[in-house]
């Protein structure tokens, strides 16, 4: 029996007694990573590690219903995934009600493992989605398309990549050839507002897929997602003009966008942690951690779910109070030019509102824009970073999404 868990996650391990559960814990994980419920100073020890980003591994066959409450906000806390590994009788009814509380409190995935199986249980540890340390430059880091797909052409030849579609229907196909070595990361918002969403995806799809780039989701690419996959949503902020465009596609095509946009990580994480990409940014706490809020914070920013006069969700300027280490480039809200803040830049020069495409060319910090052939969409709001998150409404770990 194989269970697969993350590399970085809090594991609570259950068994019919104490003992049992320690013989698990040691056959599994390394002395440093096992904490006892026991212990008085478990809560300490085991926030200790998730805040260092190294997974923790708790003896919790007497853990109370309190306790597992407990364990799952501490995993959240630290925007860690609480799984639970639970032996577990089937033929049991109080093992199966202790494997089902487990569940019940909030752990994904709760593991049932039957007792008889214990020697053969293997344990395997992946990274996240996000964890792509070892992957190192040169990068061009493209911001905002939102459909310009003559604009995007014209900025990879600049860069110097070969582009060009052939075909129609679903036989249309992208071929692209790179420069030697480089690669390209789309920061998202790839649909919207712009006059050819499908050719724009399927650059980049055919790019992910021939391992010539890598992509993140962007908030309209979420939106866009929820409308092929059948659910109601507002066709507002251009994704009229994108339902109308992908109307005119076949299934086939329709189902492959669908299944690229599912697989897209929140952020990545990078050049051995030196480089972060996320559509809207992220802060320093949840680099190379995948959890809601985290993946709420890439697609849509530091926000509370209001909007202004205009319509628009009210942004605020996340960017001003970075201080780490790794440095992060998003998009997400238009820019006249690149904005350097702290150690972030935004890279949404707003092609789509008549401003420019730009690509961060990685580690150079060389910026190549393409001006937009003209204005498709008209801004909502003017070009600039938000503002400030006043101090009476700061609640970084209280964020809702915000609606469509």
């Amino acid at each position: 029996m194989k269970i697969t868990i993350p590399d970085f996650c809090l594991v609570a391990i259950v068994a019919p007694n104490a003992s049992n559960a320690e013989a698990l814990a040691q056959r599994h994980f390394r002395p440093g990573e096992i904490v006892s419920l026991t212990s008085q100073m478990w809560p300490k020890l085991a926030a200790d590690r998730l805040a260092r980003r190294e997974l923790v591994a708790l003896e919790a066959s007497e853990a109370s219903i309190q306790q597992q409450i407990d364990l799952v906000r501490l995993a959240k806390t630290f925007h860690a995934q609480p799984v639970a590994i639970v032996l577990c009788d089937p033929a049991s009814r109080s093992d199966l009600r202790k494997w089902r509380c487990f569940e019940s409190t909030g752990f994904r995935p709760a593991h049932a493992v039957p007792p008889w199986q214990i020697a053969e249980l293997e344990i395997e540890r992946e990274r996240l989605p996000s964890d792509l340390r070892h992957e190192h430059g040169p990068f061009d880091i493209i911001g905002d398309v939102h459909g310009c797909i003559d604009e995007l052409t014209e900025l990879l030849h600049r860069l110097g990549y070969t582009v060009y579609l052939e075909g129609s229907g679903d036989d249309r196909r992208a071929h692209v050839d790179t420069p030697p070595g480089r690669r390209v990361i789309f920061v998202g918002d790839f649909v919207d507002r712009g006059p050819n969403s499908p050719d724009v995806l399927r650059i980049a799809m055919a790019m992910v897929e021939h391992g010539q780039a890598f992509a993140v989701p962007g908030n309209h690419d979420v939106k866009f997602l929820r409308w092929l996959q059948g659910a109601n949503v507002r066709l507002t902020h251009g994704l009229d003009l994108t339902a109308d465009q992908f109307t005119k596609e076949g299934a086939e095509f329709r189902n492959a966008v669908r299944h690229f946009l599912l697989s897209l990580p929140s952020h990545l994480w990078l050049e051995g942690g030196q480089l972060a990409v996320a559509h809207a940014g992220i802060l320093e706490e949840m680099i190379g951690r995948e959890a809601e809020g985290v993946r709420e914070f890439c697609i849509y920013g530091d926000t509370d779910g209001e909007t202004d006069e205009t319509g628009l969700v009210v942004r605020y300027n996340w960017a001003v109070n970075y201080s780490g280490d790794t440095v992060v480039v998003y998009g997400h809200t238009p820019v006249p030019n690149p904005a350097w803040v702290n150690n972030t830049v935004c890279i949404d020069t707003g092609c789509v509102f008549g401003g420019k495409l730009t690509a961060l060319r990685w580690p150079e910090r060389e910026v190549v824009s393409v001006p937009a052939a003209r204005m498709y969409a008209k801004p909502g709001r003017p070009f600039g970073l938000p503002p400030v998150r006043p101090a009476e409404r700061q609640h970084p770990r209280q964020r809702r999404r915000p609606r469509p």
